[in-house]
């Protein structure tokens, strides 16, 4: 994965609450588009009209917010089915940190797998945070520090937020579970030899 660090980019404000799995990419498309493609169907039916021309109107469609790096979401996205496709698309579409109140537990696990970051604040900072994206793009503007865990926006306030320790390392280093585990692999190799020889019955 690639490593997460320092992010800067604009926010784009999704204030919806209850935006399930399935709303952000459809399951036929987890079938049948292979996963370098499904940030094309981000948000599909948000995005666009039934004859696949965008809807002006919505947030992704919009400069500068189309090139967001960021989301401001409301309470509970990533709620529903467990697609880790989801992830795949908002990652896909160019989006490498989601903010919101809260998480469906299995999307948030997901952002950490995949290397995408989830910040959960308190919802009336992500809703002021959303209104001064909306009203003016240059508020829009965020930096997202995760080695200080700290948001700070245009205007230079720094806004807290935690992660917990391990997962931190794990974006900060591009490393998953497996990854993470295969950092000792020489003294779990030192395990296998020194318990074979203890109980060599559980070898055969």
């Amino acid at each position: 994965m690639e490593k997460f660090t320092l992010l800067q980019g604009i926010a784009a404000p999704l204030m919806l609450p209850n935006i399930d799995t399935d709303r952000i990419i459809r399951i036929e498309r987890c079938a049948g588009v292979p996963r370098e493609r499904q940030g094309e169907y981000l948000l599909e039916t948000m995005r666009f009209n039934a004859d696949g021309s965008e809807k002006p109107e919505f947030i992704l469609n919009k400069p500068p917010y189309r090139g967001a790096k960021i989301l401001l979401a409301a309470e509970n996205f990533g709620c529903g089915s467990s697609r880790e496709n989801a992830v795949w698309a908002l990652m896909g579409w160019g989006l490498k940190c989601v903010i919101a109140p809260s998480f469906g537990d299995i999307f948030f696990g997901n952002c950490f797998q995949n290397g995408m970051l989830p910040i959960r604040l308190a919802a009336a900072t992500v809703e002021r945070l959303a209104a001064g994206a909306e009203a003016d793009a240059r508020d829009a503007l965020l930096t997202v520090d995760l080695e200080r865990q700290r948001i700070v926006t245009a205007k230079g306030e720094e806004i807290a937020f935690e992660v917990e320790a391990l997962r931190r390392t794990m974006l900060q280093e591009g490393l998953d579970e497996i990854g993470i585990t295969l950092r000792h692999e020489t003294e779990i190799a030192a395990f296998q030899r020194s318990d074979r020889d203890a109980r060599p019955w559980l070898y055969t």
